[in-house]
Order: C-alpha cells, then sequence, then structure tokens
C-alpha cells in the first residue's frame, strides 16, 4: 500500500508474526527495492459449503475466522472445572511449601474436557454496543493504522491500529483533540479557538471517586453521546480485537483522570454494560499509552471490581481480551487471589478453610476466573487421594514482591456510588 503525503511517497510495512501495533508507514529509503516481490493476481478461492471462500489474510486473521466458523473458541492450555463445584480449601503449613488442600464434591469433574468455555470467552461475539468483538468488517482498510500521530493535552501518541476518524482527516501530520471532550480538529489554530469557547476541565458526568490526585468520573452514554462517541474513536487507536459502533446508548463509561493545576486528565477509561445478562463489568478497558506500566491498568480493573461489590455480584470482563489486557488481567487475578489465601489463619488450632465460592463473594472475581487463574498459576495437584493447591516460597517471595512494587489502590472509603437498577427504567 501506498500513499502520497506532501509530494512523499510512504509505504505501508507490516511485519509478519507480530502484532499490528507495529505496522508502520516508512520512506523508500527503508525499503530494499531489490528483493520486492509484487502480489501475484489471487485466484477466486474455491466454494465451500455452498459459500464462497474469503481472501488470503494474516494467519492470526485465519485462526481466528476458523474457530469462529466452527462455533468454537480457541483452546487454552488450561483446562476449566466447572463453576458449580465447591473447592473447600485447608491450609497445611509446611517448612518449605504452604499446601491447601482442596477436596472436591465429585473428582471426576476435573476430567470432563469443558472446551465450550476456554479462559470464560464466549462461543459468539456480542454484536451491540460501542466497541464490539466483530471481524465482519476486517478488511483491507480497517487492516491500515489511518492516523500518524495524535496531539491530547501535553502528550502526543502514536496510534496503533485503524480508527474510523473522517476520511478527511487521515492525511493530516498530526490529529489535535481537545483533552478535556476529546473533540478532533485538524490544525493547532482550530483547537486553540476551540479551547477559548471549551469550559469543560474534567469528563461530563458525576465525579463518583477521589483520592489524592486520582478520580473517576461516571459517564452516561445516552446523556453525553458526542463526548462518549469521540472517547470510543480514541480507544479505537490502541484496541484491535473491537469494531467501533456508535450506539453509546446501552453503556457507562468510566473515566479516569490525573488532577493538576489545569484540570482532570484523561489517564485511561472503562465500559460497562447497564445491564449485563453474561455477568459482564467491563465491556471495553485501556489505559492511554504515556500511563501505560505504571500501575493504572490494575487500578481501573480494581475500580470495577470494586463497583461490583458495591451492586453484591460477581463480575467479569467481556472476552476475547487482548493481549496486553489478558496480561494485565491475570496478574490482577493472581495477586487479589494470593493476597486471600495467604491472609488466611487458622483457628482454635485447626487448619483454615475456605472456597472457590467464597473467593469469588469476597473479590467479586466470577469463579470461572478464580478456577482458571489457580490452574494457570500451576497451583492445583493431586495427592493422597484428593486435589489440593500448593503454594510455593517461590510464588509467595514473588507475590509479596509484587505487592511491594503495587504502590496505587482502591479506597473503599472514597467511593462515592449508588447502583441504579437499570431493568425497571423504560428508557436508558
Amino acid at each position: 500500500i501506498v500513499k502520497d503525503i506532501l509530494g512523499k511517497k510512504l509505504y505501508y510495512v507490516h511485519y509478519i508474526d507480530f502484532n499490528k501495533r507495529l505496522d508502520e508507514w516508512v520512506t523508500p529509503d527503508r525499503l530494499d527495492i531489490k528483493k520486492l516481490q509484487f502480489p501475484k493476481k489471487e485466484a477466486k478461492t474455491p466454494m465451500k459449503d455452498g459459500l464462497p471462500g474469503s481472501r488470503p489474510s494474516s494467519p492470526e486473521r485465519d485462526v481466528t475466522a476458523s474457530a469462529t466458523s466452527r462455533g468454537k473458541t480457541l483452546p487454552t492450555p488450561v483446562q476449566m472445572i466447572p463453576a458449580h463445584s465447591f473447592l473447600p480449601i485447608n491450609l497445611h503449613r509446611h517448612s518449605h511449601v504452604l499446601m491447601f488442600h482442596i477436596i472436591l464434591a465429585d473428582s471426576t469433574l476435573l476430567s470432563q474436557d469443558s472446551q465450550d468455555s476456554s479462559d470464560g470467552i464466549p462461543s459468539a461475539p456480542r454484536m451491540t454496543g460501542s466497541l464490539v468483538s466483530d471481524r465482519s468488517h476486517d478488511d483491507i482498510v480497517t487492516r491500515m493504522k489511518n492516523i500518524d500521530c495524535i496531539e491530547l493535552g501535553r502528550h502526543r501518541l502514536k496510534p496503533w491500529y485503524f480508527s474510523p476518524y473522517p476520511q478527511e482527516l487521515t492525511s493530516l501530520l498530526i490529529l489535535y483533540l481537545c483533552e478535556f471532550c476529546l473533540k478532533y480538529l485538524k490544525s493547532l489554530k482550530c483547537l486553540q479557538r476551540h479551547l477559548t469557547k471549551c469550559n469543560l476541565r474534567h469528563p461530563p458526568g458525576n465525579e463518583i471517586y477521589r483520592k489524592g490526585t486520582i478520580s473517576f468520573f461516571e459517564i452516561d452514554g445516552r446523556k453525553n453521546k458526542a463526548y462518549s462517541q469521540n472517547l470510543c474513536l480514541l480507544a479505537k487507536c490502541f484496541l484491535d480485537h473491537k469494531t467501533l459502533y456508535y450506539d453509546t446508548d446501552p453503556f457507562l463509561f468510566y473515566v479516569m483522570t490525573e488532577y493538576d493545576s489545569k484540570g482532570f486528565h484523561i489517564v485511561g477509561y472503562f465500559s460497562k454494560e447497564k445491564e449485563s445478562t453474561e455477568d459482564y463489568n467491563v465491556a471495553c478497558i485501556l489505559t492511554l499509552p504515556p500511563y501505560q506500566r505504571r500501575g493504572y491498568g490494575k487500578l481501573l480493573i480494581e475500580f470495577s471490581y470494586e463497583l461490583s461489590k458495591v451492586e453484591g455480584k460477581t463480575g467479569t470482563p467481556e472476552k476475547p481480551l487482548s493481549d496486553l489486557g489478558l496480561l494485565s488481567y491475570r496478574s490482577y487475578w493472581s495477586q487479589t487471589i494470593l493476597e486471600i489465601l495467604m491472609d488466611l489463619k487458622s483457628e482454635n488450632g485447626e487448619r483454615p478453610q475456605i472456597t472457590i465460592n467464597e473467593i469469588s463473594e469476597i473479590t467479586s472475581v466470577k469463579k470461572e476466573d478464580v478456577i482458571s487463574t489457580l490452574q494457570y498459576l500451576n497451583l492445583i495437584n493431586y495427592y493422597k487421594g484428593q486435589y489440593i493447591l500448593t503454594l510455593s516460597e517461590d510464588i509467595v517471595e514473588g507475590h509479596e514482591r509484587a505487592m511491594q512494587k503495587r504502590h496505587l489502590r482502591i479506597d473503599p472509603k472514597c467511593l462515592h456510588f449508588t447502583p441504579k437498577d437499570w431493568s425497571k427504567r423504560g428508557k436508558w
């Protein structure tokens, strides 16, 4: 793919077997033209089951498409234990290994192959909402990043993926965004003119949490439609596994900000369905690149579960998660569950006991996610006729080191949130 900007030719490059966020437009001097192979005209793909085959695409898309077409999700290395099995856990301390004894109600459940729910991933993606898992629009246009640079406040961001900003803005060297209302503008002069009229110094909506310089704002996708749509456009630049739609009415958006003398600056956000039949407590979640690897991602995740605790529900993020999203969630789940297990204390000289159900109730993490995390950490073992959960010194020490680095935490006392019953409302 070639494009012309200010009389200069740029070539679009995708690196095979690497994530699309590493794609880039390059100048001719970075290409070895001698080794260039021009694509041959593809023959039409044969009919399959009475339907024409799709055009060639990346290996990643082929795998996803083939799995979806069979109505199954991709297998994961861990085998799920059915959520309805309640596992009483007894704590038994040894000098070198901490052992949590798990007694299953029916040990034959472990041998069942639960492929229908791999890591809690539903077999079919949801097809409604502001950002949904829908690859039907995955064509040559949406597979190329179209915005070169975004200026948001004091930061300049290099987008990772395609986002459907208006076509006339894609040829700009820099796309300017108002960091408070997220309106997009084509030049610095337009932005300066806009800032004289824009009265916002924080996201619209209600501030429901503040501690130090960190605040969270709850934004109704129906009442603040323009802001919500602009937020989705910005988020799409960094989320590849979602497709953008403009129906934001059924969603709430929770925007995390950092405060200084100039106002409340957006750090990240997550969206959430007002009514979820699947127990989702997060639809999309994103920490903006300038704030990544600083603990803000876990803070967003922790906040989503604090809301679930207030609502008296267990929750899970909508699947599929992005590669970075899955890493963040697995890390959060691991730290949260290990924190509970290590805080167990014996009473009357007996071994402490806890069940999977109790862990889920304490943390608001869905049972499937608790079990998959235990298996991901490789803690479940079979020992002397029963299933036990072993916590080695390495895991304990690794957890303590990780918790020492985790300075940002949600303080439930600073949360001022009253859940609404959206099912009783005729209109959102």
